[in-house]
């Protein structure tokens, strides 16, 4: 754990949390190096809220807790990817969703830029 760089931002690290078996992509939640201690210790996804200033559980309220199955690192070691199991009725997000990524802001697809394309000029 000392190997990840909690520096970036200020002592938190993006934490994705990815289903485990269908391999959706749920919530993103910060992690402070206290929420990854008890994450381990617990088995479940715990984060640190930006807003209330304080560790919380996944699912301490509502009983839709992510079991952690497998935690790792991106090449930069500043970022986490949690595969987890869902457990209660599996809505994870606090609208009552499956995945908090529900909310589509592009219809149809995007066409790449000419610059992008990989086309030279």
């Amino acid at each position: 754990m000392s190997k990840l760089d909690f520096d970036k931002m200020q002592g938190l690290i993006p934490a994705v949390l990815q289903d485990a078996d269908s391999d959706e992509v749920l919530m993103l939640g910060c992690m402070n190096p206290a929420a990854l201690v008890e994450t381990l210790r617990s088995g479940y996804a715990t984060f640190f809220s930006r807003t209330r200033n304080q560790l919380w559980t996944k699912g301490e309220t509502s009983g839709n807790r992510a079991q952690v199955i497998s935690i790792t690192a991106d090449c930069d070691r500043d970022t986490l990817l949690l595969r987890v199991r869902m457990l209660g009725d599996g809505l994870i997000c606090h609208r009552g969703t499956r995945s908090c990524f529900s909310e589509s802001l592009v219809s149809g697809s995007l066409s790449p830029s000419p610059e992008f394309s990989g086309a030279t000029k």
